[in-house]
């Protein structure tokens, strides 16, 4: 599938994958919008023990070596027909 078919799907809680990446066990996956209050570095250095944070949405990765950070799609990502989506436990 392309990417604009890819991202309604993980829009809608699917976990997503290209087959022209490299890294075995990658995808990426919504992380839904939260709030929280303040308890823990590095946000108590910007806001006082307490205060009510809005946490946006966002698409994160599932990296090879198994940790988690911020995802953004390069050119590559936007234009590839390659999209595939796989299960939660299935990488």
């Amino acid at each position: 599938m392309d990417f604009s078919e890819a991202l309604k799907s993980i829009k809608n809680g699917l976990y997503m994958k290209r087959e022209g990446w490299n890294g075995k066990d990658q995808f990426v996956f919504l992380v839904p919008g939260s709030e929280f209050k303040v308890n823990r570095h590095p946000l108590l250095g910007i806001f006082e023990e307490g205060t009510d944070i809005a946490y946006r949405p966002h698409i994160d990765m599932r990296y090879q070596d198994g940790t988690i950070g911020v995802w953004l799609a390069s050119m590559g990502d936007i234009m590839a027909d390659d999209w595939i989506s796989c299960e939660k436990w299935q990488y």
